[in-house]
Order: structure tokens, then sequence, then C-alpha cells
């Protein structure tokens, strides 16, 4: 198979494209409303680099005094929310004595008052949801409800919400709901009624349907709520205050030119021992590079040092697979083939090595994301958006790339793809 020449221009536009965005973000409006593809300028940097806040979360009634497995389950909703936002880089402590949760997590992309008090409320509302019956007694908790997510019926072109219920929650949803069939289930945020869906009958299977005239945005913003009140007791947080970065913006500025230093060594090396197929590396790798600024910023996921140094290591291991696809297709120049069948040979001997150096990582990857937290967890997506991103770049667009430029006659020379065809 061979490439057509205006392939290259094309790949590199996308790539200058993807680069603008990755740079500087984009808005755009749909339905009056303004969305915004936040870029590298506005993303989110862990407590190391840039600081956050302290919150100090205790039982709203003075009078409870919360057991070590309600803190628990406590604790473990608030991580739950910090995951939901992508916020990797925190740090959720119980105390069990003093009956609280110290709960410390960076400031946002775009925070500029660092307003501790004004910053929390990015966790969401910390009031315990309740199932109830018209006569206001409560039949469930909110800590029963495992899922609870807006989905979109496309018969029907109808928002609703889908919950889901744990073991407890099954067996008594199932008795309130044979209970009140044709009646009002209330559904309340401490003492406040988000919503009062009618029973139509009763549900024995720990999964239950909220539907009506919801927007999307409705039907999403009764979700998080109810999602965010799976808590065993009401809680508070009077007590916060800004914390300072543990390295610093310094560390950052370090960090970041070096990285930049290293990538341009890098790029002259490919191209001066490499030539045609290194010049196409570079640009696979600033592809690479761009994705992995676009994965983080994106979904506003906190970038930590030891994040930096993941998209370091797969930056690396882009330049691996890159000289092992150049040095399989100077194999095959040396060894007589014409410079489209050495390319094509070159890229088909390299693929098994790539595939396996990547799926090894990408399963460690995995591992950390899994079962760490906080910087770990940093540290295992930005290297996992790394290793796909360097697959698909230093094996997909390299390709591309590289039998397109081949189609230009003056870039067909072997010279140029790093040894000579020997004289047989």
């Amino acid at each position: 198979m061979r490439g057509k020449k205006v392939t290259f221009f094309i790949v590199i536009a996308a790539i200058a494209l993807l680069g603008y965005l990755a740079a500087s973000g984009f808005k755009f409006t749909i339905g009056g409303k303004t969305h915004e593809l936040k870029g590298a300028n506005k993303m989110r940097y862990g407590i190391d680099i840039r600081g956050g806040i302290e919150a100090i979360y205790e039982p709203r009634e003075a009078d409870v005094k919360p057991t070590a497995v309600q803190l628990d389950a406590a604790r473990a909703v608030i991580e739950r929310r910090l995951d939901l936002k992508n916020i990797t880089d925190r740090e959720v402590t119980v105390d069990v004595d003093g009956g609280m949760i110290i709960v410390r997590f960076p400031w946002a992309s775009d925070e500029t008052e660092f307003n501790a008090s004004k910053a929390i409320e990015e966790l969401g509302q910390t009031a315990q949801l309740t199932f109830r019956d018209p006569q206001g007694q409560v039949l469930l908790t909110g800590d029963t409800v495992t899922t609870s997510r807006a989905q979109y019926n496309q018969q029907q072109r109808k928002w609703y919400i889908e919950l889901k219920f744990n073991a407890e929650g099954k067996e008594k949803f199932a008795a309130a709901t044979s209970q009140l069939v044709g009646q009002p289930m209330a559904i309340y945020m401490d003492e406040d009624i988000i919503s009062a869906p009618t029973v139509n009958t009763a549900i024995t299977e720990g999964e239950a349907i909220i539907e009506g005239s919801f927007t999307e945005s409705e039907a999403k913003t009764l979700a998080d709520q109810i999602s965010s009140g799976s808590l065993p007791f009401s809680l508070k947080s009077e007590d916060n205050s800004s914390i300072s970065a543990t390295l610093g913006q310094s560390a950052l500025d370090v960090t970041v030119r070096a990285a930049f230093l290293a990538f341009i060594l890098v790029c002259l090396f490919m191209l001066l021992y490499y030539r045609l197929p290194g010049f196409v590396a570079v640009f696979a790798l600033s592809l690479q590079v761009i994705g992995q600024l676009l994965a983080l910023s994106v979904p506003q996921y906190t970038l930590t040092l030891p994040g930096i140094a993941a998209i370091i290591l797969s930056i690396g291991m882009g330049v691996d697979a890159n000289i092992i696809i150049a040095e399989r297709i100077k194999e095959e120049v040396r060894g007589g083939k014409s410079v489209g069948n050495a390319i094509d040979a070159g890229f088909h001997k390299a693929f098994s090595s790539v595939f396996d150096g990547n799926i090894t990582v990408m399963i460690v990857a995995a591992i950390l994301m899994w079962l760490g937290s906080g910087t770990m967890k940093s540290f295992g997506y930005s290297l996992m958006t790394g290793v796909i991103l360097n697959f698909l770049c230093g094996v997909t667009v390299s390709r591309l790339l590289i039998r397109s430029l081949s189609q230009f006659q003056p870039l067909r020379k072997p010279v140029l793809f790093g040894a000579r065809r020997e004289a047989k």
C-alpha cells in the first residue's frame, strides 16, 4: 500500500491545529450556552506545584458522634467526588477520635481569588440524602445508592435518571415501592425536597429510573445531587484555609525547561542520525506531546510533578519506537529492497517489538490507576495516555507521513534512510 503526496500536508495541518488547541484552548457556543476546551494555559496543577485548600468536615448535628465505619464511608464518598472531577492530587484523612475528615485538594485552573471557602463548593453539597414516604418517614438513605447518572432515551427522546442500589438498598427499596404504588416517594437533601417521583410499580431488582420532563442540564443536576448525597450523615465545613505549594512554581519551571531541552536534543539526534525517518519522528513525537497536553487540560485532570515525569518517560518510549522502526527500514534498504518495500517491511517487522513494549507498560499504568490514589493515579493516567499516543503516533502517524514523503522522487534516495544500498 502506498501513500498519497497530499497526506503529509493534511497530517501536518492537523498537528498544527491540535497544537493551537493545546496551547490556547477553544471556546464555542451551542444553543446559547458557551463551552470551553481548556488548553495548557489553563491546566489544573497539583498541590505540589500550585498549592490548594485544606477543609475540615464534621457532622452538621452537634450531638452526632460518627463511628469509624461511618467516617470511612463518608471519606469514600468524598474521594469518589474528587475522582469524578479528575482531582487526583488530594489527601483525604479520617480523624476517628475527633470525628472529622480532613481534605486537601488543589486550586481549580481558573481560580484567581484563592478563596478557600468558595473553593470547597467544588466538592458539592455535603447534606444527607433520604427517600421518604408522603408522611415524611425515612425509608432508606443515600448511602445505599451505588450509581446515579443521567441517561437519554433515544426512542422517547427524553432524559431520565438511572439509579442502582446496594444489597441493603435493594431490599429496602423493594419494600418501600411495594407499599407506595401510585404514590410519590420524595427525595430529600437534608430537609429540602429535590424530587418527588410517583411510584408506578414495585421495584425489586435494585435498579430504578426517575422519569419526567427533564432537560439535559436538569437530569444531570439531579443525578449529581443524588450521587453527592450518598453520605451516612450530613457534613459541614467551617474550618478551612489555603495551603502553599509543597514544591512551588520554580520546580515546575525547572522541570518544563529540562523536558523542553531534552525534547530538542532528541529531535536533533533523530534528524542527524536517521534523516528522513528522523524528520518524520519529530512530527510524531510533537503530536504525542500535544495529545498528552489535551488529555490533561480538556478534562482538567490534575497534573503533578510525578505526572510530568510520566510524560517525559512516555516521550522516551516514543523515541524508542521510532528508533526501532528507523533501524528496521535501514536494514531493509541495506538488504537491497526498494525504498517503498523497505518502508512496508520495516514497519511490519518493528510492529511486534513496539507493541510488546507498549502493552507491558500499559498494564502497569492501568494497575497504578486502578489501585493507586493521589499523585500515583496522576502518574498512571499520564503514563497511560502517553503509551496509547506513543503507539498511535509512533506507528500509525509515522507510517502515513513516511509513505507520503516517499512518493516524492527526490526523497526516495537510500541515503535519506540512513544507509546506501549495498552493491551485490
